[in-house]
Order: structure tokens, then sequence, then C-alpha cells
């Protein structure tokens, strides 16, 4: 039985929004906090929050947040008891999580031996699929470029290669001909050995069009093991997510239920304890497993919304020893929540990472439906060193189409200066007329993004903002048996209605216009049931 310790001071080894993030759910529970720094964050606002600030020194993440030995230190000089890692840096490290525990500390994540067995893609492949789950063909890890070779031969063009003990989209490379083979191993290796310091890389079957489907797990040390329901990334450009929705939509009921069955296997396999989201790539009914992350997800926000649970609380919790405090049957999914990353990204230059400080930012009204997340306020600067993530807006809404317009709305006030951002990127999503009518595979925004998308983005998000309560809404049915769409109308115009697309849009199709004349009609009053 494991022992009950509670945190009395919490080291956060990590910056930015998630620092703030874990600060916030500590202090509700009356844990102190240790915000450790490096020279430009030194005033951020992750640092005045936390109960005590710690300097690591250094500017650049291997320098700081990255180094064990400096991390350790700052929790044995200040007292603290227990760690979180939070995203990225050390959080699926399985040395560190060692270290950490042997220095007495409670590591707040799964075991050491969770993290290792899922940390190499090739182990975490071996053992989901001994569960049962389903893998994509694939070779196995420790092979030499020609066995990788005749591999592929045998599995069947297009494949992917990817570093077996990485992911963030390093070290992958596509390949759709044996002549690419040489070329794609050697570029791929050398981005592993730079990014995870070791060249092994494998080969899988490449997916063509899939989406990105997920689950959010939880389990406790007790051997308790429950999910909170799908999340849908497929919005991703260089494998780099931008925008994260929940519940998964244009999934049938069956094909849900058999995802999340394989994510428990999956984390069952390897005795999973705390936060971690089992990934996998979807096409029609048919999906594939692709890894577990070992840690909270950038976008936890969007479970929070929609099942009302406080999983970084859950987290400290679990850490603790204490049992899961419910059961799967009493989980509930309210409405849907979708999820906008804000990054400093120049969007018109191919999504270049940008630098520089923050003039303003302004933001329309805020209600208890939008969330956000962030890691900055105007007059900071954003760093060089570390990655473009300025903040998250989480929106909730009782549909699917509910939560598109309010977010859609919501945007339209809100405004950032001094550096370029992903802004112009969300207006297009959230008007595209395929992301809103049957959803996206994860190749999507890079085949159709265009910088004249982000100009009619732009002008879209400076049109006069409608008031939702002199319009409608109404249900048109989807065409070759896809879900129904709610279209919200507004006097001025109508926003799901208004996609970028250049061949047309759905407003000029005949069911819209039908739909459209028989509301006016009877002059309905705005509804949010979908």
């Amino acid at each position: 039985m494991p022992e009950y310790h509670r945190i009395k001071k919490l080291l956060i080894a990590n910056r930015g929004e998630i620092a703030r993030r874990i600060n916030r759910a500590a202090a509700a529970m009356g844990i102190e906090t240790v915000a450790v720094v490096s020279d430009p964050d030194r005033g951020s606002l992750a640092a005045q929050e936390a109960t005590e600030c710690y300097e690591l020194g250094g500017s650049t993440a291997r320098e700081s947040y990255l180094d064990q030995g400096k991390v350790l230190e700052a929790a044995r000089r200040t007292g603290c008891d227990a760690l979180h890692p939070g995203y990225g840096f050390l959080s699926e490290d399985g040395d560190f999580a060692e270290r950490a525990i042997a220095s007495g500390l409670t590591f707040v994540g799964p075991s050491p031996k969770s993290i290792r067995a899922l940390g190499v893609k090739t182990a975490a492949r071996d053992a989901v699929s001994r569960a049962g789950v389903p893998i994509t063909p694939g070779s196995d890890g420790g092979k030499s470029d020609s066995e990788l070779a005749s591999a592929a031969e045998v599995i069947g063009f297009p494949v992917i290669i990817k570093a077996a003990a990485g992911g963030g989209g390093r070290g992958m490379r596509i390949v759709h001909a044996p002549a690419e083979m040489r070329e794609s191993l050697e570029r791929a290796r050398a981005e592993a050995l730079k990014n995870f310091g070791s060249e092994s890389v494998y080969i899988e079957k490449f997916i063509v069009e899939p989406r990105h489907v997920e689950v959010q797990l939880f389990g406790d040390k007790h051997g308790n093991l429950v999910h909170f329901g799908t999340r849908d990334c497929s919005a991703q450009r260089r494998h780099q997510k931008l925008v994260e929705e929940g519940p998964a939509p244009f999934l049938d009921p069956e094909t849900r239920e058999k995802i999340h069955d394989a994510a428990i296997r999956a984390a069952r396999s390897v005795g999973y304890y705390n936060a971690g989201t089992a990934e996998f790539l979807v096409r029609g009914k048919d999906f594939y497993f692709l890894e577990i992350n070992t840690r909270i997800q950038v976008e936890h926000p969007v479970t929070e919304m929609v099942t009302g649970v406080d999983l970084v609380q859950l987290q400290l919790r679990v850490a603790m020893g204490e049992k899961l405090p419910m059961r799967q049957d009493e989980i509930s999914f309210n409405g849907h929540a979708i999820e906008l990353r804000i990054n400093a990204e120049d969007v018109m230059e191919g999504f270049r990472p940008a630098v520089g400080t923050i003039e303003q930012w302004t933001r329309g009204p805020a209600t208890g439906e939008v969330r956000e997340e962030c890691g900055y306020r105007p007059g900071d600067s954003i760093p060089p060193f570390y990655d473009s993530l300025m903040s998250k807006v989480i929106v909730h809404g009782a549909s699917r189409a509910d939560a598109l317009y309010k977010t859609f709305q919501f945007l339209k006030g809100y405004r950032v200066t001094g550096v370029p951002t992903t802004i112009p990127f969300h207006a297009w999503i959230l008007a595209n007329r395929e992301f809103q009518e049957r959803g996206i595979d994860i190749g999507y925004v890079e085949r159709m993004f265009k910088r004249e998308d982000a100009e009619r983005a732009l002008a879209l998000l400076a049109s006069d903002p409608s008031h939702r309560g002199a319009g409608f809404t109404e249900t048109v049915p989807g065409a070759n048996g896809d879900p129904s769409v709610q279209l919200t109308h507004e006097e001025g115009g109508t926003f799901l209605a208004q996609p970028l697309r250049r061949e047309g849009s759905l407003a000029e199709s005949a069911s819209w216009r039908r739909a459209a004349s028989r509301a006016a009609a009877l002059r309905l009053g705005v509804s949010t049931k979908g």
C-alpha cells in the first residue's frame, strides 16, 4: 500500500504559463511553491507569483531548466519536498525522475519505469501491442540503414522515419520511394542525435491524411485507472499542435469507446499512474497507437473545461498517495471546448518564430466560458531561447458549433501588438469550412493555409462584431452522411457560413438558404442546443 505523504513545499521545474498553472493549483491546496528561473525569466509572472523564487542562472534551456544538477540543488537549498516538472524540459526524462526520488523528493508524475518504457517509442509499441492495442506496421529499433531500407520495402511506401527516443516532430522524415531512404535516414539520425542524444530511429507505415485523436488518462498508485475522454489535435504544422478541442468531433460512438478502451489497456500494460495522454492516428473507423506522453499536456484545459476536474490538483493528490476520487462512471462530459495556442510566430512568413517586446495586449469581455493561461504581459520580452507559446485561449460552449462561435467572437476583441502572433491563423481555421463541417487531417494546414488566407482572416476579424441576441441558429443536414452542422446567423452576416476558402461558402448552398429562410420566417431566438 503506497504511503501518504503530504506535500508541503513544491519546486516548479518549468516556466511560463504552465509554471503559473501549477502554482495556482498548489496554492489552492495550501502548498508553498518555489519557482526556478533562468536569467531572462527573473522578472516573469511565474517568478512573482510563487511563494519563493530561485535563480538557476544562464539563458538557454540547457544552462537552466535542463540542468538536472541545478534543478535538484534548488530543491535541496529551498527545502522542497516535491517537484513538478510540467511539460517539456525534464518532464519525460526517466533518469531525472529517478534522481529526484533518490534525493528524497516526491516526483509529480509517473514512475521512472513507466517513463522509460514509454519514452523509447519502439519499446512502447511492443508493450501496447502485447496488450492488444492496434499499432501501425513498423520496424524494431537499433537497426542499420540497410535493414531499415529492407523493412520499408516489406511494409510498403510511404513510410515515416521516427526518432526512437524523441517526439515533438523532431527526427521525423516521410519517405515516398526507395531512392529517398538514404538521405532521409541521414537527416533523421542527425536530428535525433542533436535533440535526444541518440541517433536510433525506426520506421512505421505512414498513414495518409489521418486525424490526431488523444485520450486523457489518469491513474493512481493503488492500481485505479480512468480516462477523461478524447481531444482532437489535428490542426498542426510541422507536427506542432495549434488548435485542440474536446471531445474529439466526428467520431461514431463505437469507435470512440474502442479508442478509450485501447488507451486504458496501453496505460495498464506499463503500470501507469498520474497524468498521461495516449495519442492515436485515426482514419475513418481505423485507429493506430502513436505514443503515450508521460506528463500533463499543453492542452489539458480543454478536458478540464468539459469535465470540471482540476487535473493539476489531481496530479498533486495522486503524487501524495491518494486514491482517485472518482470511478469511470462518475466522470461526466459537458459541452465542448476549444483551445487556441497563441504563439509568437509570424504566420505571414511561414510561422517563423518571433522575438520582441509585447507593447499592448487587449482582450474582449471575459466570461465564465472563456479562460486564458498566459506566461507574459505587456512590457515583457519574448526571449529566443524557449518555445514560442505566449498564451492559451480556451472557450467552452454547449455544443461544438456554440464553442466555435464564442471562440471567434472572443478573438474579435483580442489584440497583441509588438510581436507577430498566430491570431490570423486562428481566425482562418475557426471560419474554415472543412474544419467546421467535417474536421481536418494532420496535414491539412500545411497543404491549404496561405499568406492570402491570413490577410482575409485579419479582414474578417476587423469586421463589426455581431450581437448574438439579434440572430438565430439553425441545424443544416450534413452532406454524404456527415453529421448535421449548426449554423449561427447574425443580422450583420453569418459567421459559420463565412469560410475563407476560394471555392465558395457554405452560405451559397441550397440547404443553407432553405434553412435560413425558414428560421427567418419563424424569427427564432438564439439557441445553444446542439
